[in-house]
């Protein structure tokens, strides 16, 4: 077929020894055709193959290539020039053995589709010696099984066989493989409803207030994850602003996040008159159901709309940043541990007067610690950076833009959910 594309170029380096060793199986067998269009048609409508490759490259080759259902195998469907030497081999055996478990069955199938079959299906039995003596007074072993040829198009023959010990070695792989299939299927179809349900968690309303733009997202490294943002109506305008980061990944994160937020909203009720009491609820429910190991950070915050006052615990998070007017910059720190380690819990709330033009962004560690091809991490100094230069935007394109900031430093696939709050106080 000519030269390799340079993307195939035997002159790439090797992958380390110390490494896993890389997957290796036969890519493809050439089959010399006349046309390739119409070998494709045959290989597709007769044999019941699919189509897995049809590439033209910059020297006007063009490679085509089917497998069988099960994808266990490549054919390379090959147009040769009629000068060159592979021209010849076109309408030769190809040596190319298909395995099936039952002959009979593809043979009437096949020939229905216009198959040419040399001979019908022929039980054949070979007696053969084992390279090691078997038990005294054992039979020779047979090895045996069901045989026909057909030819293709061009005339290219091959074989269609069912052997004893390959038959059932066919049969149990195909079952497996279609047990393995549907199993991903399924595992698919139930994280795709996972999916679908932690994100109606997320807030599907923003409570509408007069002193304060507000907007958040979550951008989750796997279908589902451990990071949660929530806006609450506390009701005589006040609203609970919420990021929490669930220890873990996957669907075990997941699940203690849905359990976290049911708690939030739950209890949230008491939370504008008894902000400690309402955590500490929280906390026990959290406590009583979780494992020991699982735990949670969280950044609660209560905005008064008419005084514009943010108050707030932090939970072992990551401190809140908080832009002034003036330029100036604030990190409202952790005023508690963690919640869900301990049934016996407390905390402490902080106030912080707010003023027209300051701007505050909730995160969590998946936007710092998103890490560049060099392994340096965002870090909160690039944060800082990036919130600077967008915080007069409104707050739903400062979100947008420190996202994208984000990816644009780390453009490789996320290894940890990133989710962002950013306010401004009107």
């Amino acid at each position: 077929m000519g030269s390799l594309p340079p993307h195939l170029s035997a002159d790439q380096p090797t992958a380390p020894l110390d490494l896993q060793p890389p997957h290796l199986r036969i890519h493809a067998i050439n089959i010399f055709v006349r046309d390739q269009d119409q070998s494709l048609q045959f290989y597709r409508d007769q044999l019941g193959f699919s189509l897995v490759g049809d590439v033209r490259f910059g020297s006007g080759q063009r490679w085509v290539a089917v497998a069988p259902p099960d994808g266990s195998a490549v054919l390379s469907l090959v147009a040769p020039h009629p000068d060159s030497k592979e021209y010849a081999l076109i309408g030769r055996p190809t040596h190319v053995v298909f395995v099936t478990e039952d002959v009979a069955t593809k043979f009437l199938e096949w020939r229905k589709r216009g198959v040419r079959f040399q001979y019908t299906p022929r039980l054949k039995r070979i007696k053969y010696e084992r390279q090691a003596p078997g038990p005294p007074g054992e039979l020779p072993p047979i090895w045996g099984g069901v045989f026909t040829h057909f030819k293709d198009l061009d005339g290219n023959s091959f074989a269609l066989v069912s052997l004893d010990e390959e038959s059932r070695a066919v049969e149990a792989h195909r079952r497996a493989a279609a047990a393995k299939l549907e199993s991903e299927r399924r595992a698919a179809q139930e994280m795709e409803i996972a999916k679908q349900v932690q994100t109606r968690l997320f807030p599907q309303t923003f409570p509408p207030l007069m002193t304060l733009e507000y907007s958040g997202t979550c951008v989750q490294a796997r279908q589902v994850g451990g990071d949660y943002f929530d806006f609450l109506d506390l009701g005589r305008a006040r609203l609970g602003l919420v990021v929490g980061d669930i220890a873990g990944k996957g669907i075990a994160a997941a699940l203690l996040m849905a359990n976290l937020q049911a708690n939030l909203r739950s209890q949230c009720a008491i939370a504008l008159d008894q902000p400690q009491r309402f955590l500490q609820l929280v906390n026990r429910l959290f406590y009583e159901n979780s494992t020991d190991a699982a735990y949670a950070t969280l950044f609660f915050a209560e905005y008064d709309d008419s005084a514009r006052r943010l108050r707030y615990v932090n939970c072992g998070h990551l401190s809140a940043l908080l832009f002034r007017h003036d330029g100036t910059l604030e990190r409202l720190d952790s005023t508690s541990t963690v919640l869900g380690l301990f049934r016996e819990w407390d905390c402490s709330t902080v106030e912080c007067p707010l003023s027209p033009g300051d701007t505050f962004a909730l995160y969590t560690d998946g936007i710092t610690e998103s890490f560049n091809h060099a392994g340096e991490e965002f870090g909160e100094h690039r944060l800082i950076e990036s919130f600077r230069r967008h915080r007069a935007q409104p707050s739903p394109a400062a979100v947008a833009l420190i996202v994208d900031d984000v990816k644009k430093f780390s453009p490789h696939e996320q290894s940890d959910d990133m989710t962002l709050i950013v306010a401004r106080c009107r």
